[in-house]
């Protein structure tokens, strides 16, 4: 699989002339028509084996290799040219296929209202077979300990079509906002716990969820031990009926950092306690505030980092978002919010706009400025490349894998690149 990035006078034709393929392959792959015009930045996943790499000056055989972390004697035989061989600039050399390795895939989905989508239900079943867990957002718990589900309708079915591991998501959600009070009270009143808890368990057994999995937000600073010994107690019970259990975490890169959505969340004690943890590393560009990368690369890094110093790397997930998000300049703070889009959406925005994509190569993201209605706007998104950093860094720190929030935006590039890059673990 190779990447390419348009660049001034591409087109479909020549790109597919240069890589060899029709034009339909890379239109299909993206989900483009070969009626739009490309966008200068738009970064297109090209669907071969492998990949090319054109010769440039100063490049040898040695140089290459190392850059593509291959055997110089394995450039030189897939090429059939003699490892000291002079290389004429400009000539195409074809990069082997690295090896896959193994790797769990999750994605959270949110069904709103009273039923879920016709899109949330095809973006499912598109997802299903890269998935190793579907996470239906959420099973709201209620201040006595019941719960309140979400829409499921055929999400079940399609997940058991495809091998796919249902995840029960529980949340303390209340009026669209985490509730420290719910927290508070779930961490720490013993007979809504076990009230909680055998519901939680009633209710999988009845829609074959398989892994239970708390994502607790904005707790009490004070509740982070409570946190901890309602898990201990929740993993006893999940573990007894033969299930997983698993949580969601905020983003920490030490110990001691504080703050409601950080004081309670003890990486070493979940490490030691559950399955397997979903670290979120995404939102450091949000909505209500200044622009920047969703997901930048360094700070992505700093909380992995810290996160397997203190939980074997086997049990650390990567959350990786499905989004970008369109600012309206000047940023003002308490201003108009950004609104979400998709990579697809974003892309056709440069297109419209005649907007040319620009990387930002620190935080390996794309973005474009563009003006409408005499407002300037920045937009950062993901895009092949990005996303492809990515699981560079969690094949480097040996990750279980890469958790998505959320399905039903757009990305078609993410999930051919999953193709490429693992072999996903179906439990």
């Amino acid at each position: 699989m190779q990447i390419h990035v348009v660049q001034s006078g591409d087109s479909l034709y020549r790109i597919a002339h240069a890589y060899g393929i029709p034009i339909e392959d890379i239109t299909e792959a993206n989900e483009i028509s070969a009626a739009n015009t490309l966008v200068v930045g738009q970064a297109l996943v090209i669907p071969i084996v492998g990949q090319y790499y054109w010769v440039q000056p100063g490049d040898s055989l040695f140089l290459i290799a190392q850059r593509f972390r291959i055997s110089v004697h394995t450039l030189a035989a897939v090429n059939q040219l003699s490892v000291n061989s002079p290389l004429a600039v400009g000539i195409r050399l074809y990069i082997p296929p690295k090896p896959k390795r193994n790797a769990e895939i999750i994605a959270y989905i949110e069904p709103r209202g009273d039923s879920v989508s016709p899109n949330l239900t095809q973006a499912a079943r598109e997802a299903a077979p890269l998935l190793t867990y579907l996470a239906p957002s959420s099973f709201r718990i209620n201040r006595n300990g019941t719960l309140q589900p979400p829409p499921l309708d055929n999400l079940g079915a399609i997940a058991e079509q495809n091998g796919v591991v249902l995840m029960m998501v529980i949340t303390n959600l209340e009026n669209e906002q985490f509730s420290e009070e719910i927290g508070h009270l779930i961490l720490n009143d013993e007979a809504i716990q076990n009230r909680l808890l055998d519901e939680i368990m009633k209710t999988a057994k009845e829609l074959n969820f398989r892994d239970i999995h708390f994502d607790l937000e904005h707790l009490n600073p004070d509740d982070k031990e409570a946190y901890n010994r309602f898990l201990r107690k929740a993993a006893r019970r999940v573990h007894q009926e033969g299930y997983q259990i698993s949580t969601a975490l905020a983003p920490k890169t030490s110990a001691a950092q504080t703050g409601p959505w950080y004081s309670a969340h003890d990486y070493k004690a979940h490490g030691e306690i559950v399955d397997f943890v979903v670290i979120m590393t995404y939102e450091w560009g949000y909505s209500g505030g200044p622009p920047m990368a969703v997901s930048p690369i360094g700070p992505v890094r700093q909380v992995l980092e810290y996160a397997i110093s203190e939980i074997p790397a086997s049990k650390v997930m990567m959350g990786q978002n499905l989004y970008g998000y369109d600012w309206t300049l000047p940023y003002v703070q308490g201003g108009p919010y950004a609104r979400a889009v998709s990579p697809q959406t974003a892309i056709g925005l440069a297109r419209t706009n005649h907007a040319a994509i620009e990387y930002d190569a620190r935080a390996q993201a794309p973005f474009f400025h563009y003006w409408a209605g005499g407002k300037e706007h920045v937009v950062w998104f993901e895009d092949a490349r990005s996303i492809q950093a990515k699981f560079d860094l969690v094949k480097e720190l040996g990750l279980r894998g890469v958790s998505y929030w959320k399905l039903g935006l757009s990305f078609p590039q993410n999930w051919l690149l999953i193709e490429d890059n693992f072999h996903v673990v179906k439990r």
